[in-house]
């Protein structure tokens, strides 16, 4: 039985809903933009894409502080204004994003690859949501991934019961997207064995997926709907990388994901991110803005083996990527909000840059001594109080 809900009591069921998941999908918690966006771009759109590939990119990189607004005769459901901004979610380049949209519509397999923590998977989710609606068809690539999981398994039950059959058949993420129509997401493909990998050759191909069990039947093949595609992410620093065969890489188009480049864009980011996570734990948010721009900056100097200054840094070997600046701000706001007048939030900050960079090889606590005796030491010189206060914490560096 199925019940009707007015649009307030739908805004209402959805946040509920909501309220109960840590992290809430994009196609959920956008939900609005992506109803107004395929209201408002009425353009030619790839089959069976929700919105067209101008559209997708406004999704992502946000419609510049501007307001959208619908034509008069523009049909939206219930609760879509007629006029919205549309929020900033990606912060990159925004040909990057245009490259990876035309590489969709033109069917061709997406690879983003790019050092730990550049936001390649989320990139990906946000893409498959304004593509088709969800970002829920996902592998993720382990050494432990095997076929079944890129293609298909049984329900043993059914299978001992009645033999091959479609009804026996368990698809994987990727034969469902195959079938609908939609995007499928491998999350660090590169983790995969090369003979797991190489299962996604003759899908990206061919776009078919044969089932031998079944042959002499219907469902001995499994053809793409119009609409489907498949965007993989790989790790550029991943211990467990595996070599993709060159018959895999001609399948897709690559595209790098790199760092943030400008500072106050990445501690805007780190801002917002960790105030997010934050608020979800039912705490305050309570780390100022000088504390925040000193842990991007020092994240910043050390991913890049230079200072802002100019100065030579000794590059760490963990990726001092902007997914940790933010574990790290988070971190800070949680201290400050469970454990008030205990200590100054600054003064955690060395220790937790202690156990970052400690995270890959424990020699690069010497590394970040170094950069303690170099740009800190020299910016507290120069008069700043933040960095006076972290060089006077240096003590704990030698834990």
């Amino acid at each position: 039985m199925t019940t009707d809900l007015a649009p307030g009591a739908a805004r209402q069921d959805a946040a509920r809903q909501d309220a109960a998941r840590q992290i809430v999908p994009p196609e959920d918690r956008f939900a609005t933009e992506l109803a107004f966006l395929a209201a408002y771009d009425t353009g030619p759109r790839p089959p069976a894409w929700r919105l067209t590939p101008r559209a997708v990119v406004t999704f992502v990189m946000g419609s510049e502080g501007r307001a959208l607004a619908l034509t008069a005769d523009a049909a939206v459901p219930d609760g879509v204004p007629q006029r919205l901004e549309i929020s900033g979610k990606f912060v990159g380049d925004r040909a990057l994003v245009e490259r990876c949209a035309v590489t969709l519509a033109g069917e061709r397999g997406l690879l983003l690859v790019g050092e730990p923590g550049t936001a390649k998977s989320m990139l990906s989710e946000l893409l498959s949501a304004a593509v088709c609606g969800t970002s829920g068809l996902t592998v993720q690539g382990t050494a432990g991934t095997t076929e079944d999981q890129l293609k298909y398994g049984w329900n043993y039950a059914l299978l001992l019961a009645q033999g091959p059959s479609r009804q026996a058949l368990v698809p994987s993420p990727v034969l469902t997207a195959m079938t609908r129509g939609a995007i499928a997401r491998v999350e660090e493909v590169t983790r995969c064995l090369p003979e797991v990998q190489d299962a996604l050759v003759s899908l990206l191909s061919e776009r078919r997926m044969a089932v031998p069990e079944l042959a002499g039947g219907d469902d001995a093949l499994a053809h793409a709907a119009p609409g489907f595609n498949l965007i993989a992410t790989a790790n550029l620093r991943d211990k467990g990388v595996s070599e993709m065969s060159a018959a895999l890489k001609r399948r897709f188009n690559f595209e790098t994901v790199g760092p943030i480049s400008d500072l106050d864009a990445e501690t805007a980011l780190v801002r917002g991110q960790a105030r997010a996570a934050v608020e979800r734990s039912g705490a305050a948010f309570q780390v100022d803005d000088a504390v925040l721009e000193a842990l991007v900056t020092a994240f910043r100097d050390l991913r890049e083996g230079r200072s802002a200054e100019g100065w030579e840094v000794e590059r760490p070997s963990t990726v001092m990527s902007t997914a940790e600046a933010v574990s790290v701000a988070g971190a800070l706001a949680l201290a400050a909000a469970y454990f008030p007048g205990d200590r100054d939030v600054l003064g955690l900050l060395p220790g937790h840059l202690l156990g970052v960079v400690r995270k890959d090889d424990p020699a690069d606590a010497a590394r970040l001594r170094g950069y303690w005796d170099g740009p800190v030491r020299r910016r507290a010189e120069q008069g700043s109080v933040t960095w006076r206060t972290l060089w006077d914490l240096r003590t704990v560096l030698e834990g």
